[in-house]
């Protein structure tokens, strides 16, 4: 794995809208005042010429220049990283615009953002062999003030900070609008963990009677075995006040989102990637934008039927943004993600400060990561290795 180098003193961020810009409000206000920020603490800034426009469908400009702006800029010596201005819908269709092998044979850059930034992020860890950021895009920089999570990205492009901690609240509706374009998270509800254990301890209800229940309803499957020895194991733990959970592996994920849209594709080389780090192991961060739980479901089938999930040391799932309190089809969050991970055996942390619904903490894709949690509280420590 190939690693850039830190983000120095005065040194220059550039910003690039492969996805959507910050063409309109609350963005561009918040754009604004995130560059003022940033000039304040001494950076340098190079934006790109799809920064301010709105110009293309679902993303903001047409597919080719999208593509050419993201292969111009990560490789021009003149900026030391790059922010992308916004997630947004269509950054698939850039792909065959981008000139990856011009990427890989760059130095290598650290590149920041998430959601529809998925198919760069993914794609320079498992194409490319060069670790990326994921976490807020630009426009949440301008916030007044800015939530830990922000400082912690800017601490990280910074190498001052590798090891993330969960936070203490979160947001399940912004207040963020065209009139209120600095808002911060409005921070309502308490985080709490969930937890599913290879041995299975799990401190959600709805799990430790899924897998029995499972086991009657699919007759004739390979895998009820499987799934019956893990319903025995619920039964029996149950959760301690210390879970003591730890496990390392290689670190790679994003948004389910694109990543399901990605699989099956000429730009799929995961299971290229799995082998040359299997060694490592793999831990998968998973998170979820415009799915819904059966769409949760889907995504998890496909990746395991697809072999993604060989080599797995274990998962980080972050709150899904419409499965969150809900019930689909008798079926809630955790069942949704757990039904294809049980064979593994491996830890399961859900509802994690990962992805849509914010804070977000940053994670290096790519890197060495030890994951360390009490089932209360938890941290991913990241090398660079």
């Amino acid at each position: 794995m190939r690693y850039p180098a830190f983000l120095q003193e005065n040194g220059t961020i550039g910003f690039v809208a492969p996805s959507f810009g910050c063409a309109t409000e609350p963005y561009k206000s918040g754009f604004l005042n995130a560059q003022k920020r940033w000039k304040e603490q001494g950076f340098h800034l190079q934006l790109g010429p799809n920064c301010y426009v709105e110009e293309g469908v679902g993303i903001s400009n047409t597919p080719k220049k999208c593509g050419e702006e993201l292969t111009a800029y990560y490789c021009d010596k003149n900026n030391d990283c790059l922010i992308s201005c916004g997630g947004g819908e269509l950054m698939c269709e850039i792909l065959d615009y981008v000139d990856f092998e011009q990427i890989r044979q760059a130095a290598p850059k650290w590149y920041l953002g998430y959601s529809d930034n998925t198919n760069f992020t993914f794609l320079l860890a498992t194409l490319c062999d060069a670790a990326t950021v994921y976490g807020p895009c630009a426009a949440a920089f301008g916030m007044e003030p800015l939530h830990p999570s922000l400082n912690d990205a800017m601490l990280l492009l910074q190498g001052k900070k590798l090891t993330m901690q969960g936070y203490d609240k979160w947001e399940r509706e912004s207040l963020k609008d065209e009139e209120h374009p600095y808002e911060p998270y409005n921070l309502t509800e308490t985080s709490v963990i969930k937890y599913y254990l290879p041995d299975g301890r799990t401190n959600v209800e709805s799990l430790r009677h899924m897998a029995g229940t499972d086991v009657e309803h699919r007759a004739g499957d390979a895998r009820p075995a499987v799934l019956e020895t893990a319903a025995s194991h619920i039964e029996k733990k149950e959760p301690e006040e210390n879970a003591d959970i730890s496990f390392t592996g290689r670190l790679i994920g994003g948004c389910m989102d694109c990543l399901v849209n990605l699989l099956g594709t000429r730009y799929d080389k995961v299971a290229e990637f799995t082998e040359r780090y299997k060694e490592d192991g793999i831990i998968w961060f998973l998170e979820a934008c415009d799915l819904n739980l059966m769409g949760i479901r889907r995504a998890m089938w496909q990746m395991e039927h697809a072999g993604w999930f060989k080599y797995c040391k274990g998962f980080l799932i972050g709150r899904p943004r419409l499965g969150m309190g809900v019930e689909e089809f008798g079926i809630d969050s955790y069942q949704a993600v757990c039904e294809m991970l049980y064979p593994h055996h491996v830890p399961v942390l859900m509802d994690l400060d990962i992805g849509h619904m914010p804070p977000s903490m940053p994670l290096i894709c790519g890197s060495m990561a030890n994951v360390v949690s009490d089932g209360m509280t938890y941290r991913v420590e990241m090398e660079l290795k």
